[in-house]
């Protein structure tokens, strides 16, 4: 048999020689070997593979496989990789498009012929351990992207077009001794990538391991658990079904309880008492080891085999875990990192330990199958998984939209053609994947439309497996409602879901996606939670998604950067809609995640004056399990602290009584409710908070009025009033339009200038990536140049003293269309503050302003910002639930957020005081006068943010930018491609807005 390289564009062409897909379990020669997690039965074959490198099929090197072909001179190329990382072809990321669209012109049955990279292997090994009579080897390729064909000592041996489960082949009667040749070729677009159209980066290669695997003369090919837990949960059986290869027997024992023995059917199985249930919370896992004995007895596979025994599905209309309603406070995940998606367990074990950190339970395996380690250590971790088949076809469903394809040419659709390679997928992931606990549902896919094929795979997955079913599609395609045990749809606001499930209560709700955190986003996601503890039927959503997607590059000056889609040269692309992560692409948190662990957290807290609330929201854990914390604070610094011994059971909630007191002493206070891990974790340290609430008090009182130094001096001058005091000088030009100076600690040369230009009204920000997908800068342009290019009235200022201030008066007009006008009035007293008082009347019929408030500028020495009022990460009107109030402070350096596309970024929301100071401590202190208000200090200003693709393209640091603001529009998230923030977190339209605040000197 050789390989046929012109069939790969048929997609029933996927499998040729690749073994049935079977069990992830391992298997060892003994328990010693068993202990210590080596098996004699495996070899790596990991590490520098030669490679050649061709841009389509044509050109790819023909005999290559051949013992006496020469490839020393090929280059060099790492395995697990992709080429795309290693100097071939390039990375491209792209969303709904195809890669090829525009280039060539081809449909499903053809594949790219005149660009379609091929990356030819060759690497030689020699079995660690030869196999004895009756053993056979096997070679697995974990993951190869997305096709691949596989020769050994020149004989083909088989070929596999599923990239993200494993192609595995029996080798042994290609092997010889000694040294042995393997050649591997992997095509980056087979027929299959019309079905492989998922949101990521377009990459190629063998990026999972390769694996040889000695099979002895008997071998437990497959293993199946399945629990059964009694309705009263005080019991449950084990039961364990082994496809035996050989002449054999198998002996099975469940630690901890005892040895399994066979049903009439061959099934081995044990009754537990009083079972300890995995859960997410609890993710207990039992040690079941196997041993397989040869006709003789004696063992020749010993395999150890960890069992989640637990309770999953639809009872009573809901989905529940072990008798209980669950909602999932998800995540999707894309196996992505610095290599791309060659993820390490290492790697893969540290995002699930910040996952749970941060209060996320479950997680999508956006939109493959992952490596098979994921779903252990989701085991062991306790996440719920929705584990789905590599299957998105979104290309193809768009081309129906808008009419290019027929309905009844969608794919997979109706279409025969695709319904095996999709039954087949599905049976590749649910096959190796089964036996973990952690798994609660099947995914179809994603973005796929619907049709007969779809249906037949859930059918499928329901033939094998009792979990419950998942797709989407549905919602869009409804002619197959079976297709799905659950209703699932994405990005659908809270008040839709309500809405729906106010007539449809047939299903339960879950959101597979949604609250898209590209760039600055995140906003008004309380509002799904609130929602799913109200309704029942909504349970719960995945946020989309973990990390961004994004390729560490440097810029022509050698500066790193993340770059994103187009960066890599490569087109068609949809440039930073990769940057969808609550962790950045490094996998460090992004300032979201100090909202998602807020609201995911599994206890709710409510505070008044002298005691405090639980609702216990958890399933199975009692608050006992915490310490409770409170502590008592003035302006940061802690006044009292005291712990509560509380025992909330789970769905309970209780009352406390607070151990510390609100004091007499006028002025404000927080009381902060914390629950803290009691004792350590395999995610985290005793003392981790899982949960928390903080109440602001004020104690009114008499408290010593401001004296302020005796009333400055008013200079009425030709171009300047002038207004000096005891330690400032304030310049207020009538030529120039505002505030040209401000000096504050006179001494012999003048004193420190503070102003690094004329400060100016502000209705703009930078535009996040949300805003950019509802056009934002077409709808508010008209602020951009109010804010740019606003000018004083020609009439010029007005100065005048007023008791023991002088107060200047501006009134600004407002470039837009229709014009606006806004007043800035500045009412200085002796010592040099200076409160602001802004009245904006914005022109008839404008939009919304993105944000109201003063920009002014001072030297970029001034780096220290310490401010009293929401934090510590930035925070805004719509995302402010996980800010706490305090005294934080940090270099106005590194204020703004690092998103591969520079946008608005940086604020804080609550601010009472704010002080940016040089290294001496010298600055300027500001102030909210009515209400607290907003604030960020920042190296550029926002147009210079806006300008800038890249982080490193913004401009050398020259000064600080500060923006005190009465409300900057909050940053949305429902989705990033139509959905605007919530009307309640924007500022009112066409109204008169007025701001106060102040800010003086300090040194």
């Amino acid at each position: 048999m050789t390989f046929d390289r012109t069939r790969i564009a048929d997609p029933t062409f996927f499998a040729e020689n690749r073994l049935p897909a079977h069990s992830d379990h391992r298997w060892f020669a003994d328990a010693h070997e068993a202990s210590f997690g080596t098996s004699s039965f495996e070899q790596c074959l990991n590490g520098t593979w030669k490679f050649h490198h061709a841009k389509n099929p044509s050109l790819a090197p023909e005999g290559f496989e051949a013992l006496d072909y020469d490839t020393d001179a090929w280059d060099d190329i790492r395995v697990p990789g992709h080429i795309q990382l290693q100097g071939y072809d390039r990375p491209q990321y792209a969303n709904v498009q195809h890669p090829w669209d525009g280039y060539e012109d081809i449909w499903p049955g053809q594949i790219p012929q005149k660009y379609n990279p091929v990356g030819s292997y060759v690497t030689h090994f020699t079995l660690d351990t030869p196999p004895a009579d009756g053993e056979r080897v096997s070679i697995s390729f974990k993951g190869a992207e997305s096709t691949i064909a596989v020769w050994l000592n020149g004989a083909y041996v088989g070929y596999g077009g599923d990239a993200f489960t494993p192609s595995e082949f029996d080798i042994t009667d290609h092997l010889v001794d000694g040294e042995n040749k393997l050649a591997a070729q992997v095509i980056k677009w087979s027929g299959a990538a019309w079905i492989e159209d998922q949101d990521f980066y377009r990459f190629s290669g063998i990026f999972r391991d390769v694996m040889l695997y000695r099979r002895p003369r008997v071998h437990a090919e497959d293993l199946r658990t399945t629990t059964e837990v009694a309705d009263d949960l005080a019991s449950a059986t084990v039961r364990l079904a082994v496809a035996l290869q050989g002449e054999g027997s198998v002996r099975a024992t469940l630690g901890g309880v005892g040895e399994l023995t066979a049903g009439d059917d061959g099934v081995l199985s044990v009754a537990v008492d009083e079972p300890r249930l995995w859960s997410a919370e609890d993710p207990h896992l039992y040690d079941l080891t196997l041993e397989v004995l040869d006709a003789s007895g004696a063992v020749v596979e010993v395999i150890p085999q960890r069992v989640g025994i637990r309770r999953f599905g639809i009872e009573d209309g809901v989905l529940k875990i072990n008798g209980r309603r669950v909602v999932f406070n998800g995540v999707n995940r894309h196996e992505f990192g610095l290599q791309g998606r060659v993820m390490t367990r290492e790697q893969t074990e540290a995002d699930l330990r910040a996952m749970k950190a941060h209060n996320i339970n479950a997680v999508r395996t956006s939109h493959y199958p992952n490596n098979s380690f994921l779903y252990e250590l989701t085991d062991e971790y306790g996440l719920y998984v929705i584990d789905e088949m590599n299957l998105e076809a979104h290309g193809m469903w768009h081309a129906v939209v808008v009419g290019r394809v027929p309905l009844e040419g969608a794919v997979p659709g109706n279409l025969p053609e695709w319904r095996d390679i999709l039954l087949d997928r599905a049976s590749n992931m649910l096959e190796r994947d089964k036996n973990h606990a952690s798994i609660v549902m099947w995914s179809c896919g994603n973005e796929s439309f619907g049709g007969t094929n779809l249906r037949d795979v859930a059918d499928h997955f329901r033939s094998l497996d009792t979990r419950p079913v998942h797709y989407e599609g549905v919602h869009w395609d409804p002619r197959f409602p079976e297709t799905t045990d659950v209703v699932s749809t994405m990005y659908t606001p809270a008040a839709g879901i309500e809405e729906f499930l106010a007539s449809n209560r047939e299903k339960p709700y879950i959101l597979c996606e949604y609250a898209h955190t590209m760039g600055n986003s995140f906003g008004a996601v309380d509002k799904y939670i609130d929602l799913a503890y109200r309704e029942p039927l909504f349970q719960g959503a995945f946020i989309w998604d973990f990390s961004d997607q994004a390729i560490a590059l440097k810029d022509r000056h050698g500066r790193e950067y993340f770059g994103y889609g187009g960066d890599c040269g490569e087109a068609p692309h949809d440039a930073e809609f990769s940057g969808n992560g609550i962790f950045f692409a490094d996998h460090s948190p992004s300032p979201k995640l100090q909202e998602v662990k807020k609201l995911y957290q599994g206890l709710r807290i409510e505070i008044s004056g002298d005691s405090f609330e639980v609702e216990n929201r958890f399933l199975f854990t009692d608050t006992s399990a915490y310490r409770c914390v409170v502590t008592l604070a003035r302006e940061g610094r802690v006044v009292a602290r005291g712990t509560v011994d509380t025992e909330v059971e789970p769905g309970d909630t209780g009352n406390y009584p607070l151990p510390v007191d609100l004091p007499d002493a006028a002025g404000e206070y927080t009381v902060e409710v914390s629950f803290q891990l009691r004792r350590p974790t395999l995610w985290g340290a005793a003392g981790h908070e899982v949960a928390w609430e903080q109440a602001v008090f004020t104690i009114a009182g008499s408290t010593a009025p401001r004296s302020p130094a005796r009333a400055p001096e008013l200079i009425d001058g030709i171009h300047n009033f002038g207004v000096r005091g005891r330690h400032f000088t304030a310049l207020f030009s009538k030529l120039y339009g505002g505030l040209v100076s401000y000096r504050y600690g006179l001494s012999s040369d003048g004193g420190r200038e503070l102003l690094g230009g004329i400060p100016k009204p502000n209705f703009w920000h930078a535009p996040t990536s949300n805003e950019r997908g509802w056009n934002m800068p077409f709808r508010d342009g008209q602020w951009l140049l109010a804010s740019r290019y606003s000018e004083a009235a020609e009439a010029g200022p007005s100065a005048r003293v007023i008791g023991d201030a002088v107060e200047v008066r501006y009134t600004y007009e407002l470039p837009s269309q229709p014009s606006g006008e806004c007043d800035v009035v500045y009412l200085v007293d002796g010592d040099g503050r200076i409160e602001v008082t802004m009245t904006v009347r914005p022109g008839d019929g404008l939009p919304d302003m993105p944000e109201f408030g003063l920009l002014l500028t001072t030297g970029a020495d001034y780096q220290h910002l310490t401010w009293y009022g929401e934090g510590p990460e930035e925070s805004y009107v719509d995302r402010r639930a996980g800010a706490r109030l305090g005294v934080w402070s940090g270099d106005v350096a590194e204020q703004l957020t690092p998103y591969i596309r520079p946008q608005e970024a940086g604020n804080h929301t609550g601010v009472r005081w704010a002080t940016v100071t040089d290294a001496h401590g010298a600055g300027l202190r500001f102030e909210y006068v009515d209400e607290p208000m907003e604030f960020s200090a920042l190296p550029w200003t926002p147009w210079e943010v806006e300008n800038a693709a890249h982080p490193v393209d913004l401009p050398p640091i020259q000064k600080t930018v500060l923006r005190p603001a009465l409300m900057r529009r909050g940053v949305g998230g429902d989705d990033s491609w139509g959905s605007m923030t919530h009307p309640e977190y924007r500022l009112p339209e066409g109204q008169e807005l007025v701001f106060r605040f102040a800010f003086q000197g300090i040194r």
